[in-house]
């Protein structure tokens, strides 16, 4: 024990020393150290090596390691360059650094961590508190910035680490003082000035070191140097002028805060030792012998009792395998969470025989009641980076049942991989055999790499469940857990992956579980969906409606599109220039430069400096809001918000789409492959990810110029046909507003029609036009007048006049939409023209108590709504317009591609109420015939749908 009688608190900087650890032995001349199976041990070994040489000088009372999370901090918020030059961390620091996670706490170590913090505010936090009940406190870092922590009082210190491992030297306040020159206390003010290039804080250009220590010693604080500039001279003076505003930044930047809610009792990081039974497989799995052999002296460095260890797992025992079943039978229990349940076999498919008895039952279920159920293991879940590794099946509730068929793993007994295609082929690629799966279009896109082309596949279970409750978990662990006796099908994370891990590296008995569980459980809930659509008849077309889209959406994914990548880096190039000709006026109109991207920065700008109304924005830790919906209500008020709006609407252009989708390019087919979620919307509606091509603006010119990026293959075309007005037309029909009717069966422009009622006039401008425009679709989606006066461009008190008169014009249209409310309250829930639904829960108690009521029964105007509540029933209004439109789409989708069978064109992207496709020039004149016709067509409504078809060199022009 240290000679000072205080009790003793060690506090570790995670992240310090692992990295400290990671460079001296995983980069070290020799190479890193891993075990056997290759697994990196460099940080483990040498953050435990570390840790249990201070335990043994130090002995400390107290011990808490802190570590930095992976998302943002409120510096990122502050600076979005913050630490931006930091290179990636290393796949193997990364997986080295779980594994040690996992010993930390198997050592029974407090880690503390704090979101929205980084380690250095923990330290900080726990220091202070730590100080406050009489301890001494030694922080063990490799980072110079938490020397400002250390005290004059001696209580707190840092242990600084060097680069040989192992090597730490004490820093107290004077050894801070011969080091960097200033005192602990003027550590963040001299960071200040002469910026930090680690964590990328900038300080004041032009001043170095020692002209931060050489003003600091003189001056002793930031604020004192800025009230001194008088009696600075020349470039000095000049320079700390300039940087006025970054040297605040930086301060900010660098400044450790104390008062970190971590909600911990010190008491909690006390000593205790570990469970040598639990500590020891996880050492011997890491093959890490030095503390093996060592066990009870660790024991006794961590105040824990020394005993004797289970004779089953001394050091030269084998490893215990997670499974202990005989060859080619796996015992699985159907509850995962206490494998107390019944158990039953899976089949591993891995001999020739074994194949053969397999296909020969499949061969069996040839046009059987029930489908059997499908499941594939890829390397990722992104379709067209993923390798096959292991395909399951389950065709009965029965114990023999179910199978597992390893094709790629990197190690045990598997069946030649083309011999098992073949085999499963013509099961697989034939509709008389009846399969479900749980994500069907993933699993086809798989197989399709393969060769097979999947058919017959009669219920997707996740399908099922999205037409049923839409905004439910749709994941087959959620619907295990919800449906199932027994908590069967595991989610995907209780692999538990390391960083550069995929389920080939993993033994084939894993995945054969993983996988055989999985199936087991679609085939157990193909009943139990199915009956529940049966009690609701009319999902059951919704359903059907789904399952006809899912091989629609596959082939359309496969597709994929071409992308010019030059014309896009010339679009980068232009952009570039725009931005800075806006930066540069922004300058202008605020008199001043300022970082268009430092929300800070903005704040006092804008709130301290114009002096613009603080009313119109909120209070944040860091200062007012400068988020998008500030600057909407602050449009007007000065000029220069023009400008950030601009420069924010093109930086994000470029960023998110003219730099990111040529990157997104597959290197095999020389395409842009984005996802089509079916499954995500509560309306019905498609999503798009990896790219969202759904996303793509088009009020810009830029925005609209991305389109020009998207390009047929050589000498083919674009045809894109968008349904005109859909919603307001649904809207119409669903109504049964006799202006509306009226409007669109004389083939009247609506918006006109709108214009002309609000101002009373017959003769309209294209701004009176647009303001039409405006209303009619913001009064679909529950637009306030506040939002109308911003888009249509008129004070509140205008807005307001224009939504009352038209109240009073369509008033049929309102009556429908207060019947959809009452309808949302008394029956929880509200339909498409299809049956699609949508659920709603109501927070209010008020409103829970008028379930099951008669809708006509409800009061809307006495009703007294909380946000949350009024939010849902303006989306309850909306609902049936907008999910009716996503239905008729997904209709005329299905009826679009049974025409294309007998053509060469593609169906390659749809985009809200647009279908945008890819021919050869010679089918252009049939097919927009057709296309137009039965788009048109798909469904009868009371007003005729229309269909703008166009085509071109490339999407923009086609648009």
């Amino acid at each position: 024990m240290p000679d000072n009688q205080s009790p003793l608190f060690i506090i570790i900087d995670g992240h310090s020393l692992a990295f400290r650890a990671y460079y001296a032995l995983g980069k070290s001349k020799k190479g890193s150290l891993r075990t056997s199976d290759g697994i990196p041990t460099s940080v483990c070994f040498g953050f435990l090596n570390s840790l249990f040489q201070v335990l043994e000088t130090y002995q400390p009372e107290l011990l808490a390691i802190a570590f930095d999370r992976k998302e943002a901090t409120f510096r990122h918020e502050i600076d979005i360059n913050y630490k931006a030059n930091r290179t990636e961390t290393p796949a193997e620091f990364t997986e080295d650094i779980t594994n040690l996670m996992d010993l930390l706490e198997a050592l029974n170590l407090s880690i503390v961590t704090a979101s929205g913090y980084e380690a250095d505010d923990v330290i900080a936090t726990l220091s202070k508190q730590g100080s406050a009940k009489g301890y001494q406190i030694k922080i063990v870092s490799g980072d110079k910035d938490l020397f400002q922590l250390v005290d004059d009082q001696k209580d707190i210190s840092v242990l600084y680490l060097d680069h040989r491992l192992g090597n730490y030297t004490e820093f107290n306040r004077e050894a801070v003082i011969d080091k960097l020159g200033v005192k602990p206390t003027q550590v963040v003010d001299y960071k200040a000035l002469c910026g930090d290039k680690s964590d990328n804080i900038p300080g004041v250009r032009g001043i170095g070191e020692k002209t931060a220590v050489s003003l600091l010693t003189k001056y002793q604080t930031l604020e004192n140097i800025y009230n001194s500039l008088g009696e600075l001279k020349g470039s000095l003076k000049n320079k700390l002028t300039e940087g006025k505003e970054d040297a605040k930044h930086s301060q900010f930047l660098a400044q450790i805060v104390n008062d970190v809610s971590l909600n911990i009792n010190l008491n909690d990081l006390k000593l205790v030792g570990f469970d040598a039974n639990i500590l020891l497989p996880k050492l011997q799995r890491l093959e890490l012998k030095k503390f093996i052999k060592n066990l009870n002296d660790l024991q006794e460095k961590l105040g824990g009792k020394v005993r004797e260890i289970d004779s089953e797992i001394q050091e030269d025992s084998p490893q215990l395998s997670l499974f202990s079943s005989p060859k080619n039978e796996l015992e699985i229990s159907l509850d995962i969470t206490s494998r107390k349940e019944s158990q039953f076999k899976l089949k591993i498919i891995d001999t020739p025989e074994l194949l053969e008895e397999l296909i020969t039952i499949l061969k069996t279920k040839k046009n059987a009641k029930k489908p059997v159920a499908w499941d594939t293991e890829t390397t990722s879940l992104n379709t067209r980076q993923a390798n096959l590794v292991g395909i399951g099946c389950c065709w009965g509730e029965n114990i023999t049942d179910i199978a597992y068929i390893p094709l790629n793993h990197k190690k045990g007994q598997q069946l030649d991989f083309q011999k098992v295609i073949n085999s499963l082929k013509p099961i697989l690629e034939n509709s008389d055999y009846p399969k479900a799966f749980q994500n069907t279009k993933f699993d086809r896109l798989v197989l399709l790499a393969q060769g097979i082309e999947l058919t017959g596949v009669t219920f997707d279970t996740m399908l099922a469940s999205y037409v049923l409750q839409p905004e439910q978990s749709h994941k087959l662990s959620s619907l295990s857990q919800k449906y199932l006796t027994n908590t069967i099908a595991q989610d995907y994370d209780s692999l538990n992956l390391k960083k550069g891990e995929t389920v080939a590296d993993l033994e084939i008995q894993q995945v054969a579980e993983y996988c055989g569980l999985d199936a087991y459980a679609t085939f157990k809930l193909v009943d139990i969906l199915q009956q529940e659509l049966e009690q609701i008849p009319d999902l059951k077309p919704v359903f059907e409606l789904e399952m006809k889209l899912e091989p629609i959406l596959a082939s359309m994914e496969n597709n994929g599109v071409k992308i010019d990548k030059e014309y896009l880096h010339q679009l980068s190039v232009d952009l570039e220039e725009k931005l800075i000709k806006i930066e540069q006026q922004a300058y202008e109109d605020a008199g001043e430069k300022f970082n268009l991207a430092s929300p800070k920065q903005l704040s006092e700008l804008f709130f301290e400096k114009l002096g613009l109304d603080k009313k119109k924005s909120r209070k944040t830790k860091t200062g007012y809001s400068t988020n998008h919906a500030v600057l909407e209500k602050l449009q007007g008020d000065h000029p220069v918000i023009e400008q950030i709006l601009s420069y924010r609407t093109l930086a994000k252009l470029k960023s998110t789409y003219i730099d990111a989708l040529p990157t997104l390019i597959n290197s095999k087919t020389g395409r842009l492959h984005t996802n089509y979620n079916q499954n995500v919307t509560t309306t019905g509606r498609l999503s798009s990810s990896n790219p969202n091509l759904q996303n793509i603006p088009i009020r810009t010119e830029f925005s609209r110029q991305i389109r020009k990026a998207f390009i047929p293959q050589k000498d083919w075309l674009f045809l894109a046909a968008d349904y005109s007005q859909i919603e307001l037309r649904i809207l119409a029909h669903l109504s049964q507003e006799p202006i509306l009717l009226q409007a669109y069966h004389n083939n009247q422009d609506i918006h006109t029609v709108t214009a002309q009622l609000l101002f009373e006039k017959e003769n309209i401008t294209s701004s009176e036009r647009n303001l039409g425009k405006t209303i009619n679709f913001g009064i679909i989606y529950g637009m306030g007048a506040q939002k109308f006066a911003r888009e249509a461009k008129v004070t509140t008190k205008e807005a307001k006049n224009f939504i009352t008169k038209y109240h009073q014009k369509y008033a049929q249209v309102f009556a429908y939409l207060e019947t959809v409310k009452k309808q949302a309250i008394a029956n929880g829930f509200v339909s498409t023209i299809l049956g699609r639904r949508r659920y709603f829960n109501f927070s209010l108690k008020t409103l829970q108590e008028l379930k099951g009521t008669k809708p006509e029964s409800i009061n809307l105007k006495e009703l007294k709504l909380n946000n949350n509540d009024a939010q849902l029933l303006r989306g309850a209004a909306n609902s049936p317009i907008q999910g009716s439109s996503a239905d008729i789409i997904k209709l005329a989708m299905i009826k679009v591609a049974e025409i294309l069978e007998n053509y060469q064109a593609k169906l390659l992207l749809q985009v809200h109420d647009e279908l945008v496709f890819e021919l050869p020039a010679n089918e252009l004149e049939d097919l927009q015939i057709k296309i137009k016709e039965t788009m048109e067509n798909v469904i009868e409504l009371s007003i005729p749908l229309k269909v703008d078809i166009n085509c071109g060199k490339n999407w923009m022009e086609a648009k």
